[in-house]
């Protein structure tokens, strides 16, 4: 899926690398979606925070993010096997427009289409931006997470492959299926709506089994 960065389905980044805090997000963005965006239902009642949203390439907002509990924070622990109750308990929500391949705004090309599997990918990478192994080296760690990213998009390619499995969470109240996989960083679904958008969700601490996902009324309250 074509978009103005590879990195949008995490949190912006400070000049240290660290995530940017919620208060320095904006909710401009999500405002000038055209679709409605997704994230935990009522009976979450954590902290809410926004993240970041994706342009295509005509600079429309395709996609974006929000975040669900304890903000994360990079880690290094995963790749020496650190103790899972050691991180933060999240859960991040992906909202992606189902669009079909149309031509760009100008007229010059053509505009990928966007899917399940996109929702899924963009899910991947998010998780992946929070589980970089710290302790190597720069040049290796960016090797490692482009990689890893190659991988998560294998993975999104072939959804009804035997690295998924399938579970039932409720969209607004309905029971909607969802493709689901685990893995030693944590976990990654997805699925689509009637509200015509794919939701993807990636976390790890909070189990994803309780989960359900509801239009947000008001996206200004994730600016917390």
């Amino acid at each position: 899926m074509e978009t103005t960065s590879s990195a949008v389905a995490q949190a912006p980044a400070a000049e240290d690398g660290e995530p940017v805090p919620s208060a320095r997000r904006t909710v401009d963005g999500y405002l000038r979606a055209p679709f409605p965006w997704y994230g935990l239902d009522e009976a979450f009642t954590g902290p809410r925070w926004l993240m970041q949203v994706g342009l295509s390439a005509d600079g429309a907002v395709e996609h974006g993010s929000v975040g669900h509990g304890d903000e994360p924070s990079v880690r290094s622990e995963f790749a020496a096997g650190g103790d899972q109750d050691a991180k933060e308990r999240f859960a991040v929500v992906v909202t992606v427009a189902a669009n079909p391949v149309r031509r760009s705004a100008d007229g010059t090309g053509l505009l990928e289409a966007t899917s399940v599997s996109s929702a899924a990918w963009l899910a991947g990478v998010g998780l992946l931006s929070f589980t970089w192994p710290g302790q190597m080296d720069h040049s290796l760690r960016d090797d490692w997470l482009e990689q890893q990213t190659e991988t998560a998009w294998v993975l999104a390619d072939d959804l009804e492959g035997e690295d998924w499995s399938t579970l039932s969470l409720p969209v607004d109240g309905v029971p909607t299926p969802f493709h689901y996989r685990e893995s030693e960083y944590g976990w990654v679904l997805a699925g689509s709506t009637q509200a015509g958008v794919h939701v993807g969700a990636y976390g790890r601490g909070m189990s994803a089994y309780g989960l359900g996902f509801a239009v947000v009324k008001d996206i200004a309250a994730y600016q917390g």
